[in-house]
């Protein structure tokens, strides 16, 4: 059997680097040890080696695709907990895993109370969307027009909307959890517009559509903004208690109040007096 010092199994990983078989090329000599042991017929070896250098190749596609998706935690879709939130259609969420909906530049609006996986599912979504080959990018309301801003005042808004415009799907989390300025409310008009059936946009938001005027500060931009947004859209409602509020309950540490309910609100819960054996 030929070694790395055999000058055909030199000639060989050189053909491989040529033709961009990195995997293969690395693995070679484990891999000729097991096609002996293992007596490979020539059509049985071929298939091993295609099959593992895709598969190589595709890991390398998911590995960059996440780096430049700038996903803030590892979330999964396989993580999340349906039952414990029975609100959330499963049925829907499993649909746009696929990434049918990118193919027309439909939008997905995920809505509910802070803390019940809004953000879960966006980056488990994305994270399966990026494992289907397209480009996604994350990124929270704020750190948005932070950069948007930031680049209209330095004069490059145009090239810095370009860049937010070139993902398949742009993930933008935590939209109203601040009131925007109106300036700011303007510059993601614009990108709205810019990706408008051309790029599909996935907003969390724990605002209902009727406060949104409040958000931006001004209610026709707000209509303007969600007219393109909802216009070829899939909606996602969300409802129930914040996960980590439930862990904190259980705890005892807290407890949330008999009517408050979606609204999250809650209040420490009472110390227990300690009692002296002394």
């Amino acid at each position: 059997m030929s070694t790395l010092l055999d000058p055909m199994a030199e000639r060989v990983r050189e053909a491989l680097k040529r033709l961009q078989l990195p995997h293969l090329r690395e693995t070679l000599p484990a891999v000729l040890s097991e096609a002996a042991q293992a007596g490979w017929t020539y059509l049985e070896f071929l298939d091993q080696i295609l099959t593992r250098e895709g598969d190589a190749k595709q890991a390398k596609r998911v590995r960059m695709g996440l780096q430049i998706a700038h996903f803030p935690s590892v979330r999964t879709l396989e993580g999340f907990d349906f039952m414990l939130q029975p609100s959330v259609d499963e049925r829907l969420v499993r649909e746009l895993a696929l990434g049918h909906f990118l193919a027309h530049g439909q939008n997905v609006l995920l809505f509910g109370p802070p803390g019940v996986g809004k953000t879960h599912l966006a980056i488990g979504l994305g994270r399966k969307l990026v494992e289907l080959g397209h480009t996604v990018r994350f990124t929270t309301a704020t750190a948005l027009l932070t950069v948007l801003s930031k680049a209209e005042s330095e004069g490059n808004l145009a090239e810095k909307l370009t860049e937010f415009a070139k993902p398949r799907l742009l993930i933008v989390d935590e939209l109203g959890s601040l009131p925007f300025e109106r300036r700011s409310a303007h510059l993601f008009f614009q990108l709205v517009n810019r990706r408008y059936e051309k790029g599909s946009l996935l907003v969390t938001t724990n605002q209902r559509v009727s406060a949104w005027g409040t958000v931006f500060g001004d209610e026709v931009l707000a209509t303007a903004i969600l007219d393109r947004l909802l216009h070829h859209s899939h909606t996602l409602m969300i409802t129930g208690e914040s996960y980590r509020l439930r862990e904190k309950r259980k705890t005892g540490l807290f407890r949330v109040g008999p009517q408050e309910g979606d609204a999250g609100s809650v209040e420490p819960a009472k110390r227990k007096r300690a009692v002296s054996s002394q």
